[in-house]
């Protein structure tokens, strides 16, 4: 007779296709029955901690929701810092853990419930009565808003039988949000009016915009404004079309581009939250430009935001295109244009539709190319030492094309965002940005290549997060092999902390690490590793990149970077804190 456990994992399964995890003694009869009784892939890993992060990956490149499972106490202790970034980053999953006896806690147990509430997730308790039930509430949890949830079953309820597997409805999958009341419809007619009156229009979209599938419909009121368009770090590629394109805003912009978006005089953000490294920190937008978000937050996100429309960004710039197409534009909410508050809103459009001026499109004549140009660098810094941008711009003209980039936290993320492209925002992910954590890189391969296992899987990482979550790299050269691949910044140092405090005069000798050999550490479990001094060693590369991946090894270049090179993003940092 199917137990407790059996009627989590048979329900989880018709769900979840991808499970990560370690056994321990509280989730030994959950694994059991999701390996003999289910067509769910479960894959260990070595550490709690990656299995919340492998889970979170695999949502991230395939937009399905996964399960990550571990032991109760200590194994569940070790997820939080995981759990936490999948919280602030808005990743549905399941987590399902043991957890204490019904009878109470023994000295091992912790209140799993209040750790996990601390960091924004909610626990779900099977019983015996109402394990598929529970189960399938949580998921649906996760789902509608948008966070992980915690599964927890009790350690002696685990093997209890509990008949035949239930029959459960499917998860509802939340709506689009729509636009709703005389507020929202009087904002979107203003938008829309000032997109057309405007002259500089811009674009912006976010994770949020590629999650609803918003892209022929940006591109289309790209269009139909003749707007520049660019996205956030995690929202790259949503455009469709690319010679309009900026590329990433914020400090992993390239400062041409930059430059271009504070010349716009209206600015539409979709699906994106406006933090501080999108805004340069408030220096994004110049100050006369128009600022309107879209989002399905409850409320604009930044302070430059100056009309707000909560909805779906497929729905409201589909709303937006048939606005414009059709003409249905009446008397806009406010008539401010960038450049003059007292200007109105006929004006302006008058202005824009003079035969007498014909100005050429704002997109058509600006230098999209040289704004587009990021430093290239040297080949080495004056230490010696590669220089990280050169390297970073070798590597991108070697990486497979089909390739999916997962970076860890750290100085070293301006790299990779500013010099490898990628074709969508599902192949860019960075894992650890939201709760400003390192560590996460190497579960993040192990997600990823479970999700997309034909393409190449590239992770960038620091030295100082690639040593703190050393125990999974023999999860990522076993999960990859040669679907992967592993770029190491390695400059002896917690890059970012150097940068900041180290020039305030703080003592570095806490910021300094030992330099360490990690391709001495992959070649141990079974991968390739290479230490890359020149340019020329990444030769390598190339030709590992036209091998076959069914019989190459998974692939670590160990790059001894230069300390003294800052990215772009770090020194908007230091000023801001200086």
């Amino acid at each position: 007779m199917p137990t407790v456990s059996a009627h989590v994992a048979l329900t989880l399964a018709e769900h979840i296709d991808a499970v990560f995890g370690v056994m321990g003694n509280g989730n030994a009869y959950f694994l059991d029955a999701l390996e003999s009784q289910t067509s769910a892939e479960f894959t260990a890993v070595r550490h709690e901690q990656g299995a919340v992060v492998a889970a979170d990956a695999h949502h991230r490149a395939s937009g399905r929701i996964a399960a990550a499972t571990t032991t109760y106490g200590a194994g569940f202790t070790n997820t939080l810092t995981a759990l936490a970034e999948s919280v602030q980053a808005h990743i549905p999953l399941v987590l399902v853990v043991g957890d204490e006896p019904t009878s109470g806690p023994r000295p091992w147990d912790v209140d799993q419930i209040a750790l996990a509430s601390a960091v924004g997730a909610r626990t779900y308790t099977v019983g015996r009565a109402d394990a598929a039930a529970t189960t399938i509430i949580a998921i649906e949890h996760a789902l509608t808003y948008r966070v992980p949830v915690v599964l927890a079953i009790p350690y002696d309820v685990a093997a209890l039988e509990a008949g035949l597997v239930p029959p459960a409805p499917a998860p509802r999958i939340p709506a689009p949000v729509h636009p709703k009341g005389e507020f929202a419809e009087g904002m979107l007619e203003d938008i829309a009016f000032a997109l057309r009156a405007a002259e500089r229009p811009f674009l912006l979209a976010g994770r949020g915009a590629w999650l609803s599938g918003a892209g022929d419909a940006l591109g289309a009121l790209a269009k139909a404004t003749g707007a520049l368009t660019a996205s956030t770090a995690l929202g790259r590629g949503v455009f469709p079309a690319a010679e309009y394109d900026l590329g990433v805003t914020g400090g992993f912009g390239a400062e041409g581009a930059m430059q271009l978006v504070r010349q716009a005089d209206v600015a539409v953000v979709f699906g994106a939250s406006l933090n501080q490294f999108t805004m340069r920190f408030g220096e994004l937008f110049a100050p006369g430009t128009r600022v309107f978000q879209v989002d399905v937050a409850p409320a604009a996100t930044h302070a430059h935001v100056g009309g707000f429309v909560r909805g779906d960004a497929r729905v409201v710039a589909e709303d937006l295109v048939e606005r414009l197409r059709e003409g249905r534009l009446g008397v806009p909410v406010l008539r401010r244009s960038a450049r003059s508050s007292e200007e109105s809103g006929e004006s302006l459009r008058a202005k824009r539709t003079s035969p007498s001026e014909a100005p050429t499109p704002w997109r058509e004549s600006a230098d999209l190319r040289a704004a587009r140009i990021y430093e290239p660098g040297d080949d080495l810094a004056p230490d010696g030492r590669l220089d990280p941008r050169s390297a970073a711009r070798r590597i991108a003209a070697l990486l497979p094309e089909d390739r999916v980039v997962v970076s860890d936290g750290g100085h070293f993320i301006g790299w990779a965002n500013m010099y490898w492209p990628v074709a969508s925002p599902d192949r860019m992910m960075m894992i650890g940005t939201a709760f400003q954590a390192i560590g996460q890189g190497w579960p993040s391969v192990v997600g990823a290549t479970r999700a997309r296992p034909d393409s190449t899987i590239v992770l960038t990482s620091g030295d100082g997060g690639g040593l703190m979550a050393i125990a999974d790299l023999e999860s990522a050269v076993r999960a990859a092999g040669g679907h992967g691949c592993a770029v190491i910044w390695n400059d002896a140092a917690y890059g970012a902390e150097v940068h900041l405090y180290g020039l305030k005069g703080l003592a570095e000798d806490p910021m300094r690490i030992p330099e360490v050999d990690f391709a001495a550490f992959v070649t141990a479990v079974g991968g390739e590793g290479l230490v890359v001094r020149t340019l020329d060693d990444l030769d390598r590369l190339g030709a590992w990149a036209s091998e076959d991946p069914a019989t190459r090894r998974f692939l670590l270049l160990d790059l001894r970077i230069s300390g003294d090179v800052i990215a772009p993003y770090q020194q908007e940092i230091i000023r801001v804190n200086s």
